[in-house]
């Protein structure tokens, strides 16, 4: 029987210390010797950066198999013809130009993909096939150093609550104009998760909210609502950072259960933006 021999990645932190960049490595060639290190970099690093792949969706998509199950978006007008496991974030019209409509206005705030299932995000996998000369970047925040940042009591009472997640919430709020669908909402009932979650593979602590959670569990509403407000600004205030800025061909994974993401504007109306995204799903939030 062949034994399989582990390899190594070169790898380069990036600025501020928050992921690192995988130097001289083509994602599509990836194979089962390399991809323990792969795993345990993305471990360690929470995010990983690529620079010019060379990546069809098809190998997208086969990329994102390796780390688990992928998921199929319940907001399926996003899905890439003939790859459902993909979503297309473009702001092209009909006509292959610019349209002017940002596609998801919902990836403008700070949020983490998938808090809304049962099992949420673990790991998403974005690839820039067109970038506009400003704007557009993508910022990442850490979640590790946000819970780490808190006072022992801060702690103590964060750690027991609850939060209700629900993207209809979220979606209403951000793209109102554009609403789910009665069975896009029936496929997506709101879900609890703790406020303050042990990641499953490392046993650190992280806050665990995002745009996507609506209120607290077991408060009023109102008084839930502004203390997920307060905990997600001062998460963020308190996170380490790091901003992607694109270039084409670009290829970035990161770790859905300890950083939260958001991108930043652009000239939609006349520069184009068009970014592959698939999420895996990992686990239920513990």
């Amino acid at each position: 029987m062949a034994v399989l021999t582990a390899q190594r990645l070169d790898l380069r932190p990036l600025p501020g210390g928050l992921g690192a960049e995988v130097l001289h490595q083509q994602v599509a060639e990836i194979d089962d010797r390399l991809f323990p290190a792969v795993y345990q970099a993305f471990l360690d690093h929470q995010l990983l950066l690529f620079r010019d792949q060379d990546l069809p969706p098809e190998r997208q998509a086969a990329f994102a198999r390796r780390f688990g199950e992928v998921q199929i978006h319940v907001m399926n007008q996003y899905h890439l013809s003939g790859h459902p496991e993909l979503y297309y974030l473009s702001n092209l019209g009909p006509d292959s130009r610019p349209s002017g409509k940002h596609p998801d206005r919902g990836t403008l705030v700070w949020h983490t993909d998938g808090s809304w299932r049962e099992r949420t995000g673990q790991v998403t996998i974005l690839y820039a096939e067109r970038i506009p000369s400003f704007g557009g970047e993508t910022w990442f925040a850490d979640m590790y150093a946000a819970y780490d940042a808190l006072p022992p009591a801060e702690r103590r009472r964060l750690e027991g609550l609850r939060a209700r997640h629900n993207l209809d919430f979220s979606r209403s709020r951000r793209h109102g104009e554009d609403p789910m669908t009665e069975a896009q909402r029936l496929a997506t009932p709101p879900v609890e998760h703790p406020v303050v979650r042990t990641h499953p593979e490392t046993g650190r602590k992280v806050i665990f909210l995002g745009d996507h959670a609506e209120c607290i569990v077991g408060l009023p509403y109102d008084e839930g609502r502004a203390l997920v407000e307060e905990i997600n600004a001062r998460a963020v205030a308190d996170a380490r950072r790091f901003c992607q800025k694109w270039r084409p061909r670009d290829l970035i994974l990161w770790d859905n259960r300890c950083l939260l993401h958001k991108a930043e504007p652009y000239d939609a109306l006349h520069e184009a933006r068009v970014i592959r995204r698939c999420t895996v799903l990992g686990e239920r939030p513990r």
